[in-house]
């Protein structure tokens, strides 16, 4: 739904550099790790855990093979295309994580969790210490249905209550990608600012801790 980095030389080499903290949830090494809760969402129970090669590499495969994925994440070809990209996150340092959503037990997207402020985007905008960031792909049996405004909602929802240092998650869809903007402001983030990347015109979607 959403796509690529901002820097197409980070892909995926933005989880490459030493240092700096772990995307994660509270508690947990990472997101989908031990000790991970469900989300409770009126679609259904909502689990996220990290991406395995030996299982959901076919699958994701197949997602990205979609062309109208393809389209935004130019990432479609054989396995081993797939296997690099997920590869270069499972392997880094943590400042991205790969997770497959699982809405009551079913494969219905695959999220990237990373460091915004740490990524090479935080040089075309004024970037916070520990913003967070998402990319999104819908499955393609699950378009259509609302899900990805729902999914967005209960993930970002999470990250700011789980992460304290955390506050905004946002996400730089392409603007002609009109579905994923459309769902990005559904689930309460903001189109801020639109932002001229190395590899495409992005809208700046930004969604703040609420005040309290």
């Amino acid at each position: 739904m959403q796509g690529q980095p901002a820097d197409p030389a980070a892909r995926p080499g933005r989880t490459g550099r030493p240092g700096g903290d772990p995307v994660g949830v509270r508690g947990d090494r990472q997101p989908g790790g031990p000790g991970v809760r469900p989300i409770a969402t009126s679609a259904g129970e909502l689990v996220l855990r990290t991406v395995q090669l030996s299982t959901d590499l076919d699958l994701i495969t197949g997602w990205m093979n979609d062309p109208e994925t393809d389209r935004w994440w130019a990432l479609a070809g054989p396995p081993g295309t797939t296997a690099a990209h997920l590869a270069g996150q499972l392997d880094g340092d943590g400042r991205s994580r790969p997770v497959l959503a699982l809405l009551d037990g079913e494969p219905t997207g695959y999220f990237e969790l990373y460091r915004a402020d740490l990524d090479p985007l935080a040089a075309h905008y004024p970037a916070r210490p520990h913003d967070l960031g998402i990319h999104l792909l819908l499955a393609p049996a699950a378009r259509g249905r609302g899900l990805g405004a729902l999914l967005l909602d209960a993930i970002a929802a999470r990250l700011l209550r789980d992460e304290p240092r955390c506050t905004r998650v946002l996400a730089e869809p392409d603007v002609r990608n009109t579905p994923s903007v459309r769902a990005f402001t559904a689930a309460g983030f903001t189109r801020a600012a639109d932002l001229d990347l190395p590899d495409k015109r992005a809208a700046l979607m930004i969604r703040a801790r609420p005040e309290t």
